[in-house]
């Protein structure tokens, strides 16, 4: 065994898991995602997915996807900077760019790498990028990979925030960085206070990843800056395409001199093959769909105002929530697992979320929501997880 596996061997927790029975990850699903999924042999109701819009296994955007890869072919062989732009490309990023109220936008192969890739590209060594602690995974390794100085604040405390941007040079460029919708908790970023910031503080530019937030809030679902009016005073907003819009790739949307610059700078995005035909065709349809169908985010917020009633009913801790995740606080990491694993067992699919996500002492499940689940399968979930939470002694 080398020197390096030697070290690595003793990250052994996984393993731990997996003789207890308890190992919540990579479980494989046999067919289409939905509300219910079939799993060895079992149907299970879905709420670990980020399908909001429920559009996954709609035939409509299936059938997009499949006429795009008859046309085009599996893939483009090649980066969007040289061989692998398609007219499909094009019309989708102004398509994204129109929705979401922005000059231009670029579409990326994935969500992850518009922030890996955007975030160093902005900002230089004499530049500062700030970040909720709370941010997304990939804004922590965008800004990472940035030769500014790297900031953050505690999450949501825009008192902390506005004494670290009072503290950065005048006349530096400074790149505030923030989740629209935080995915583990699902609360909203205090949007209308951070650009109230912007305003009373020269050279702050705001980029919002509005993952979360793209077919769940604002006008037919344009996301959350929009929800506060706001999208005109957003520099930068970001999404992805592997939730709301049922496929695989993401964008980012600003002015025509940053798409500028990004288009012919960002790594992730020239050094990249582009998304495949049949991802955006996929995603250019749902986003139609979201659009004429305004009755599916009415479905959406029905579904989810009923779930955290009920939750708040059976008396779970359920924290501030916004959204349509409810995070239902365990605040024990070998709880979570079990109670992961005993809302299976109970035909119930949740995801745990224990460090690094979170503190160890904020451990939860989390139990997201689609457009297309009904309140009698919210029931059903919330029966089996009464059940097991009081087997954990979590609910009394």
């Amino acid at each position: 065994m080398s020197l390096l596996e030697e070290r690595l061997a003793k990250y052994d927790l996984p393993q731990q898991m997996i003789a207890r029975n308890l190992y919540p990850y990579f479980r494989q699903i046999d067919g289409k995602q939905g509300t219910e999924v079939d799993m060895g042999g079992q149907k299970v109701l879905m709420f670990g997915s980020n399908a909001y819009t429920g559009l996954t296994g709609d035939e409509r955007v299936i059938e997009a996807g499949v006429k795009a890869m008859k046309k085009y072919g599996a893939g483009c062989a090649g980066s969007r900077f040289l061989n692998g732009t398609l007219d499909l490309h094009v019309q989708l990023e102004k398509e994204l760019a129109e929705f979401v109220g922005k000059d231009e936008a670029l579409c990326f192969s994935t969500g992850f790498s518009v922030n890996a890739g955007v975030v160093p590209c902005l900002v230089g060594q004499h530049d500062f990028v700030i970040c909720d602690d709370r941010d997304h995974a990939s804004i922590v390794d965008g800004r990472r990979l940035s030769f500014a100085k790297q900031l953050k604040y505690k999450h949501n405390d825009m008192e902390a925030l506005e004494k670290i941007v009072a503290s950065c040079p005048e006349d530096s460029v400074k790149l505030i960085v923030v989740d629209g919708v935080f995915s583990m908790e699902g609360d909203l970023a205090k949007l209308p206070e951070i650009v109230a910031i912007k305003k009373k503080y020269p050279g702050v530019t705001i980029m919002v990843d509005e993952a979360h937030g793209i077919g769940v809030f604002g006008r037919q679902g344009r996301g959350v800056c929009d929800h506060f009016g706001l999208t005109d005073d957003v520099d930068l907003i970001m999404g992805t395409f592997s939730k709301s819009l049922a496929s695989i790739g993401g964008f980012i949307a600003a002015s025509s001199v940053i798409i500028n610059y990004l288009r012919h700078n960002a790594r992730t995005y020239i050094f990249s093959a582009s998304d495949t035909p049949a991802a955006t065709a996929a995603a250019m349809e749902a986003l139609h769909i979201i659009q004429n169908e305004p009755e599916r985010l009415e479905k959406l917020w029905d579904v989810t105002n009923y779930a955290q009633k009920r939750f708040r009913e059976e008396g779970f801790e359920v924290g501030d929530i916004e959204s349509p995740i409810s995070p239902l606080y365990v605040r024990d990491v070998e709880k979570t697992f079990i109670v992961t694993k005993r809302a299976f067992d109970e035909g119930v699919f949740i995801n745990p979320v224990i460090p690094p996500a979170c503190a160890p002492q904020d451990t939860l499940v989390r139990f997201a929501l689609m457009a297309t689940h009904t309140h009698e399968q919210v029931d059903r979930a919330i029966a089996a997880l009464v059940k097991v939470f009081r087997e954990q002694g979590i609910l009394k």
